[in-house]
């Protein structure tokens, strides 16, 4: 009982738990989006999502990466005046973009492209409204105090998902009604985090400009990796709407939102990962920093098989019980075949990435994701002129996490002792002990 209690409190299933909660009640949110909307206004949502998550990456990837970096373990002055220039950094960067925003709108009678307006007019009030509980969630991460983390987000999902459900029953599920809400779940989620005491924002007062500086110049890399790995989304989805339209949009989504399924363990484990290397690094242990990145990108590959192959057998299926049946006969399921088969290359890809920054390269790391960003782009107008289909660009798109991969591991190679073979090798060793280890608990039983 005590042994289960363990595992239940650990921070690599709490983790776990909170990217699982996100995951399900994303893809049960979006099946419920995909048959209460018409094809046009489904791509107009995930086309507001899309720039949405661009500027909520700018403003993460600036922070988050460093929150964690120079946060976690700090002395209480030195945490202080950290968590001071994470909040004084994001609300600048907050107020950059509603301004943005209000001179993008101010001048929406120009604009002839109806996604453009609805981004114009909404994107910077939601944009605001995330602040309230994006700094807490940080600041929790950094101390992996993932339980609070987990109840954030289950108040965001459960309540978005919960009125979704009551929209649709009186038939009020429209475009418009979709955007207030997700306003409103943003502020109930920060109005949770000051009940939680997580804001810590009067450590503003303890800012100071060295700690700015230092969080600047760190960040300035990490948000270049994270907005150009948006990009790669964001690009996709303007040639795809420019070029074949709304409709086909919403068709592409639906694999691409189904792809949560891989990043419910890969996404936990790159936070727990992080922090232990992280860890390893500054107490000047690089053999255990090596070990453990190895350990994870070796054991997430070989977790995610049994996924990969699922999804492959059974595509046709999910996109049925996710889209309905206006999807079925589309071009989704062998999108979504193509994507899920690659991505057994995510796990290696993400963390040579958390791999370059633990090691202070983010410069280097953002070379790696730019190659990726080039390599993509080209391939999805190079689809786009000789397929003209969406099949197009699923056809070019494993050429963009090959080429993150090898240029991944020529950077490493060059830093650390390290190999595709040894991170397989130790992945396989991880994976039969945690098997052997999970089997002997059920005979015990």
């Amino acid at each position: 009982m005590i042994s289960k209690l363990k595992i239940l409190k650990s921070k690599n299933f709490l983790a776990l738990s909170v990217n699982m909660i996100i995951s399900i009640f994303s893809v049960i949110i979006m099946s419920l989006l995909f048959r209460s909307f018409s094809k046009t206004d489904a791509g107009t949502w995930f086309f507001f999502l899309s720039i949405q998550g661009l500027v909520d990456a700018f403003r993460s990837g600036f922070l988050n990466t460093a929150t964690i970096k120079f946060y976690a373990g700090a002395e209480k002055k030195r945490a202080e005046a950290v968590l001071g220039s994470v909040w004084l950094i994001a609300i600048i960067i907050t107020l950059i973009v509603v301004f943005l925003s209000g001179v993008l709108y101010a001048f929406s009678s120009l604009i002839n492209n109806d996604q453009l307006i609805v981004v114009a007019k909404w994107l910077g009030i939601t944009f605001i409204s995330s602040l309230p509980f994006t700094v807490p969630i940080w600041i929790l991460m950094a101390e992996e105090n993932y339980k609070k983390i987990l109840w954030l987000r289950l108040v965001n999902n459960l309540t978005m998902l919960l009125i979704i459900l009551c929209l649709i029953y009186f038939n009020k599920m429209t475009l418009t009604n979709m955007l207030i809400l997700n306003i409103v779940t943003n502020c109930l989620t920060g109005v949770v985090c000051l009940f939680f005491k997580s804001f810590n924002l009067k450590t503003i007062f303890y800012c100071n400009k060295q700690t700015l500086l230092e969080l600047y110049h760190f960040g300035k890399f990490t948000v270049s990796t994270s907005t150009s790995v948006l990009f790669f989304r964001i690009s996709t989805t303007f040639v795809i709407t420019f070029f074949l339209g709304p409709t086909a949009l919403a068709v592409y989504n639906l694999p691409g939102r189904l792809m949560t399924i891989i990043e419910i363990p890969l996404g936990s484990s790159l936070g727990t990962g992080m922090s232990s290397m992280a860890t390893a690094l500054n107490k000047n242990d690089k053999n255990q920093f090596v070990y453990i990145f190895k350990k994870y990108a070796g054991l997430l590959t070989f977790a995610i098989i049994p996924i990969v192959l699922g999804v492959i057998i059974f595509a046709d299926l999910a996109v049925y019980i996710i889209g309905g049946e206006k999807y079925v006969g589309s071009e989704a399921a062998n999108i979504l075949r193509i994507m899920v088969f690659f991505s057994l290359l995510f796990p290696i890809d993400r963390f040579n990435g958390v791999a370059l920054d633990m090691l202070h390269l983010p410069r280097i790391n953002f070379q790696k994701v730019l190659l990726m960003l080039c390599v993509h782009i080209t391939g999805s107008f190079l689809g786009i002129y000789f397929f003209k289909s969406l099949y197009g660009i699923a056809f070019f798109g494993p050429f963009t996490i090959i080429s993150g991969v090898l240029y991944g591991y020529y950077e490493l190679k060059k830093r650390i002792s390290y190999s595709l073979r040894e991170i397989l090798v130790i992945g396989w060793q991880e994976s039969k002990y945690v098997i052997a280890k999970a089997y002997s608990k059920i005979s015990l039983r």
